[in-house]
């Protein structure tokens, strides 16, 4: 079974390209990487070359033995390379999808008042956050703990424990990414998508 043929140069020759650039990458001759997909290194160097043409089957095992998926091998290079963000006036955020994982996205957010300190009043959900502060200081709670960071600091949690961001001595502006299950998650407690709102919920309702 054949994936590409000749009149699809573009996305073949660039197929080929991502197949040797990830075997050198990870340090591998022609002959450790054909041992790993049970092929012969000639055949490996064809397909390299491009004296061969692409085969499904052989795709799928090559991409298995470079830890990649066959999306990720065959995807087309054409797709925008810029993304715009989409405004949330609402809730003070910007928010970006990330094309590698559409169960992900970046948000970034201004917030201007503390968060509760209350486990009571702070979310809950399956998956994990990662944010860096932009400007100004934030303050991370997570349960009864306090974590001040930052212009330029990071921090990353698992959303699983009850957590609230919210702003100290005045505004800052935070830059977030959630995986899928947090991003379901704080769509579920906003019900319009905003993810960002439950993470620096302090800038609205305080939550």
């Amino acid at each position: 079974m054949l994936l590409m043929t000749q009149e699809d140069d573009g996305l073949d020759g660039l197929v080929r390209k991502r197949i040797r650039a990830l075997r050198v990458a990870q340090g591998w001759s022609l002959d450790e990487l054909a041992t790993r997909a049970n092929l012969s290194q000639s055949s490996l160097s064809r397909i390299e070359n491009g004296q061969r043409r692409l085969a499904l089957d052989q795709l799928v095992v090559l991409a298995r033995a470079l830890d990649t998926t066959l999306d990720q091998l065959v995807e087309n290079a054409d797709d925008d390379v810029v993304v715009s963000p989409m405004i949330d006036g609402t809730h003070g955020l910007m928010r970006w999808p990330v094309k590698g994982d559409p169960g992900m996205s970046v948000v970034r957010q201004r917030l201007t008042a503390p968060p509760p300190d209350n486990p009571a009043r702070m979310r809950a959900h399956p998956g994990r956050e990662w944010l860096v502060v932009l400007s100004g200081t934030a303050v991370l709670m997570l349960g009864h703990r306090r974590y001040r960071v930052g212009t330029n600091q990071a921090a990353e949690f698992p959303t699983m424990t009850p957590h609230a961001i919210g702003a100290e001595g005045g505004p800052c502006e935070i830059l977030g990414i959630f995986d899928r299950d947090a991003r379901r998650g704080h769509q579920r407690d906003t019900g319009d998508g905003a993810e960002g709102e439950g993470t620096g919920g302090a800038g609205r309702r305080g939550a």
